[in-house]
């Protein structure tokens, strides 16, 4: 039984075989760290972003390495994906000389661009949109909990308006948008989780990738944790959380990771973390033991609809 749409799955029926990511590092940075509206970034985030794993080298030379590595023979199509911190932070112009730096081989089909919702304008989306004729696009932007004062806690410094507004944007250009959620965040509970699915549901968005929250060494949340101010959920609260989220969300959003790859020489706890099959396989034991699957659960929540609705109204009023 399919329990919930998988990218790979996806992927496969759109373009007819198995299709790879290859995952970069653009040489950007975010405007919670250079100081524009913050410093040190979200304190779940080391100095290295999420691609601690990434070779700091120049972008053609990443997807080079990849291409000959004995990782590519598996696949002939491959995704090039600008993972590391905020890859739509420049301007146009720079914006097109990185990405076309990645676009360099016949076999690449599909370009993902990671990263966050106050660093989506009109330009940049034009700018992203113009690759839509050659490439499947998609933006994925980070949205972690709808809860404000969490939010604020993990200082991303941006707001539930700046993440709708960037939607509402990116469907305009018809741009794909996948959306990253994490559980397990400090002080997070069910009903903040409830509220953070009712948001995603309320808006048109193409994916949806489930983080597990995880500490690793020298950033914000190390210190929390060592100071007693953070724990991280169990691996069966994780996996029941994540039920929760597949089954609430709508069935037609594609579900690109159900849980984050945490680098294992600088994790610090859960230990569960680094044993992905162990949660990939409970996720879909729990989901079949409790007859559950993708939008069981499924409504459109009309108080959500009609709150977020309101802000998407109060957006578009700033604008004009």
């Amino acid at each position: 039984m399919k329990y919930y749409n998988k990218l790979s799955e996806w992927l496969k029926n759109k373009f007819g075989e198995r299709v790879l990511k290859i995952c970069l590092d653009g040489g950007f940075t975010c405007p919670n760290r250079d100081g524009t509206k913050g410093v040190g970034g979200c304190i779940f985030c080391d100095e290295r972003g999420s691609g601690s794993h990434l070779k700091k080298i120049d972008i053609k030379s990443q997807v080079t390495t990849y291409l000959n590595s004995y990782r590519a023979q598996r696949a002939n199509k491959y995704i090039v994906y600008f993972q590391n911190f905020s890859n739509t932070y420049a301007s146009p112009e720079i914006l097109k000389q990185r990405y076309d730096s990645a676009l360099i081989s016949e076999k690449i089909v599909a370009m993902g661009i990671a990263t966050r919702p106050d660093c989506i304008n009109e330009k940049i989306s034009k700018t992203i949109a113009k690759y839509q004729k050659n490439y499947f696009i998609w933006v994925e932007l980070g949205l972690q909990s709808s809860n404000e004062k969490t939010g604020s806690l993990i200082n991303k410094c941006y707001n539930n308006n700046d993440f709708i507004q960037a939607v509402r944007l990116l469907n305009e250009f018809k741009i794909p948008i996948v959306a990253h959620i994490m559980i397990g965040l400090p002080n997070e509970t069910k009903k903040d989780l409830e509220e953070t699915v009712n948001l995603l549901n309320s808006l048109s968005i193409w994916g949806l990738k489930i983080h597990s929250t995880y500490v690793v060494k020298d950033t914000q949340l190390h210190k929390m944790l060592i100071n007693g101010d953070y724990k991280p959920i169990s691996l069966s609260e994780y996996i029941e959380s994540a039920c929760f989220v597949l089954t609430h969300i709508s069935p037609e959003i594609v579900i690109h990771r159900i849980s984050g790859d945490a680098p294992k020489e600088k994790l610090v706890e859960p230990e569960w973390n680094l044993h992905k099959k162990r949660i990939i396989n409970g996720i879909d034991k729990y989901l079949k033991d409790n007859d559950l699957y993708q939008g069981k659960y499924y409504k459109k929540n009309a108080i959500s609809l009609i709150k977020y609705g309101k802000l998407n109204k109060k957006i578009q009023n700033k604008e004009n």
